[in-house]
């Protein structure tokens, strides 16, 4: 397998990290595609009423999504990096052509099972392979372009794919995009992309550390609860893909509803990710400098006010603010959060801590339709629009009184973890 010449540092390994951007900018894109118009298809083509099941597809989506998230973190310390990005974009492959002939709503849960397997290893890979050529000085800033990348494709891709539907209907042809992402993100994968695990060596040498990684009951164990920063990351990163899933399929249904066309419901998905990528170029270095903690704190208090405006504003130009209101807030906590799983976690366990973090984060999109459609179908889709503001805002407080703000903390092997 090709290795790069191992120097740790971004401008050290421009290229490949700058292709790295690249490539998630097409995982991103993918997702991009549904958050427009897939709630809509499930009520105007399939006829779902019962906003469970019309958000059924993020429940399989955020289910396989976290899983493989883990999964990712695992293999790619055993088998490599490359590997499992290139068997992603293996995966999503299908996709497009599932959810273009699809005849029934399994088949979208299935297209949504396969994405979910596409973003879980496509993504996770691409974080850990940007962590690795970073190094610790850049790693905020890595991340922020990460997932600048990322978040601007899906709002590319979501306002896009809007405009092809308001011109040519739902399906097929806004799917097509789909088609070019795939074979695009796969053959940039397999033929330029080239494996990084000897940076993350090089930094495990440099640091002194020298041991072999624990086992990964215990990782999990440690990014989940015992580790006061990881554990505060993983609940805030959950929170954060819980009101991220509400976005996704429960807003559109909600604008509809209320009269609004198909190319405007278009622009305000395209808002949130697009200002939500693009705040993060800021947002990931600002934390290199200044510290995690309380970019996490207030990015989820804004998260949740904005959530809420969303529910109670009916005015164009104010649920255009909302939703900008609610991409800064994202913005500010996102990249910080996966930095501060990476200042957290020893580097001969790091892949696997980000993979059980990305574990939790996603699978907030099904805890998220799961409670959000039960919520909406009781009390309406405004009081679930409301219930999930709330909790972003919990998730806030969460952060405030038990993260520390400590860039490095005590190691497995050097010392009690916090």
């Amino acid at each position: 397998m090709s290795q790069l010449p191992v120097r740790l540092g971004i401008r050290q390994n421009l290229r490949q990290f700058s292709l790295l951007v690249l490539i998630n900018s097409f995982v991103g894109a993918m997702v991009g595609l549904e958050r427009t118009i897939l709630p809509l298809i499930a009520e105007q083509d399939f006829g779902l009423a019962s906003k469970t099941l019309a958000l059924s597809f993020l429940v399989s989506f955020g289910t396989v999504k976290a899983l493989s998230n883990a999964l990712a973190g695992v293999f790619s310390e055993k088998i490599g990096r490359k590997r499992i990005l290139v068997a992603g974009w293996l995966f999503g492959l299908p996709v497009p052509f599932l959810l273009i002939f699809g005849p029934s709503w399994n088949w979208i849960i299935l297209a949504n099972l396969l994405l979910g397997l596409n973003q879980g290893f496509c993504w996770s890979t691409t974080v850990i392979m940007k962590i690795d050529l970073a190094g610790p000085k850049q790693r905020g800033l890595a991340m922020g372009l990460n997932e600048f990348a990322g978040y601007l494709a899906v709002a590319i891709a979501a306002y896009v794919s809007a405009l092809i539907a308001a011109q040519y209907g739902l399906r097929p042809l806004p799917f097509y995009l789909g088609i070019v992402f795939t074979i695009s993100g796969l053959l940039l994968s397999l033929f330029l992309a080239k494996e990084t695990s000897g940076h993350a060596q090089l930094e495990v040498e440099e640091a002194g550390l020298g041991r072999s990684s624990p086992a990964f009951g215990e990782i999990f164990l440690q990014t989940s609860w015992k580790n006061k920063n990881l554990f505060s990351c993983s609940q805030a990163g959950l929170a954060s893909n819980f009101n991220d899933g509400v976005s996704w399929g429960l807003f559109p249904l909600f604008f509809a509803a209320q009269g609004l066309r198909v190319d405007k419901i278009g622009f305000l998905a395209a808002v949130y990710p697009a200002t939500w990528g693009i705040t993060q170029l800021l947002t990931g270095t600002l934390s290199d400098r200044l510290g995690r903690k309380w970019l996490i704190t207030f990015g989820m208090w804004l998260q949740g006010l904005a959530i809420v405006l969303v529910a109670l504003v009916f005015e164009w130009q104010y649920r255009v603010g909302a939703l900008f209101l609610l991409g800064i807030g994202t913005g500010m906590a996102y990249p910080t959060l996966l930095a501060g799983v990476g200042d957290a976690a020893d580097p001969t366990w790091r892949t696997t801590a980000v993979g059980v973090y990305r574990f939790w984060r996603d699978l907030g999109y099904a805890l998220g339709a799961i409670l959000a459609g039960v919520i909406a179908d009781r009390l309406g889709m405004q009081g679930a629009i409301l219930v999930v503001g709330f909790l972003t805002v919990l998730s806030g407080l969460i952060v405030a009184f038990r993260m520390q703000e400590k860039r490095l903390l005590p190691l497995l092997g050097k010392g009690p973890l916090q």
